[in-house]
């Protein structure tokens, strides 16, 4: 999904001109202010999958001989539709943290408090971190990244909310669930002799 959301940020990029591979990097980077790590790899390869599908075209070089392409007309409807499509929860990559939690929940040996607890301290720096650099941002800052540090402030704050629900809801289950019967547990018991011939 992290392939299409770059496809994607790669070809609007491409709705105030021409630009170069590196460029976009820089744009890219500059845009997202740094929080989404794309390597210039990453960046060359989808620009050959957008001019072989038809969204961008070569248009010649600039003045320092690097190839420079521009969304075509097919692009800028596909760029178009792509911005008033709502992203539905199935488009969204899996989270780790989800499934950490779904497997912890379940194993009696985990203790699921601590490791809501360091996610949870993690989370709450994270969101410190992101709301300093808010409130230190001005109007002559990019509104992009202001919305993208909102964009993740209150993802943290959700995030804080569902950890504490988590932690709740299986300590509950937990304690309401009976131990379980030592009788159905199966024993190791040493073969005899002759089963092992």
């Amino acid at each position: 999904m992290q392939r299409t959301a770059v496809r994607w940020g790669l070809l609007a990029l491409f709705a105030d001109g021409p630009k170069y591979g590196y460029q976009l990097r820089t744009e890219f980077d500059a845009r997202t202010g740094g929080s989404w790590a794309v390597n210039v790899g990453q960046i060359y390869t989808t620009l050959d999958r957008l001019a072989r599908d038809g969204d961008v075209a070569p248009v010649g070089t600039n003045g320092d001989g690097r190839e420079m392409f521009a969304i075509t007309e097919q692009g800028r409807r596909a760029l178009e539709s792509w911005y008033v499509t709502p992203i539905t929860e199935t488009d969204r990559p899996r989270s780790e943290l989800a499934i950490k939690l779904a497997m912890a929940a379940v194993d009696p040996h985990v203790d699921i408090a601590l490791v809501v607890q360091k996610q949870r301290t993690e989370s709450m720096r994270q969101m410190r971190d992101y709301t300093d650099l808010r409130r230190r941002s001005d109007a002559e800052d990019d509104l992009t990244w202001t919305l993208l540090l909102d964009h993740l402030i209150f993802g943290l704050e959700s995030e804080i909310r569902w950890l504490d629900h988590a932690e709740a809801t299986t300590l509950r289950r937990r304690h309401d669930r009976p131990p379980p019967d030592p009788s159905r547990v199966a024993t190791e018991q040493p073969m005899p002799e002759q089963a092992r011939r």
